[in-house]
């Protein structure tokens, strides 16, 4: 049934930002057969950064896992525009891999990146259960606190 993605949306209260587009040599996402290649997204929200600093240090885990669900919300959003506006053509979301921004004894990496795997989980039901990675970073691009990028199947 086409919209049951942007129904559900609708129902857990969540906007799409705009798509961002690409700050470098590089493309928000690459189809190559049936999948879909979504190139790292920060915390921005519609041209505006947020949640910047380190995670354990300025940016608290909560906040941490906000920046994370916005990480998800960006992925989403290039996957609706890479898929023409129909996000029921999404199969499964196949992996997200996580990247924190923290000093080096900053062990809750898992924890923060559980805000957009949730958030994933939230959207697409079963279609969104995902291989994953979190992992530290120390430094990330204009000091946001995370970035995750995805491989999503697609019909």
């Amino acid at each position: 049934m086409a919209g049951t993605i942007d129904a559900r949306l609708k129902e857990l209260g969540l906007e799409l930002p705009q798509a961002p587009k690409a700050a470098g040599a590089y493309v928000g996402y690459v189809r190559t057969g049936n999948q879909l290649f979504v190139a790292g997204q920060i915390p921005l929200w519609n041209g505006e950064l947020r949640h910047i600093g380190k995670v354990g240090v300025e940016i608290s885990i909560e906040e941490a896992q906000e920046a994370a669900r916005v990480c998800a919300l960006n992925i989403v959003a290039q996957a609706k525009d890479a898929l023409g506006g129909d996000l029921d053509r999404v199969v499964r979301i196949v992996k997200l891999g996580g990247f924190v921004n923290c000093p080096p004894d900053f062990t809750q990496h898992p924890e923060v990146i559980n805000g957009a795997s949730n958030l994933i989980g939230d959207i697409f039901g079963e279609k969104g259960a995902h291989a994953r990675f979190a992992m530290g970073a120390g430094s990330l691009p204009r000091n946001v606190a995370v970035e995750i990028d995805a491989v999503i199947e697609v019909a």
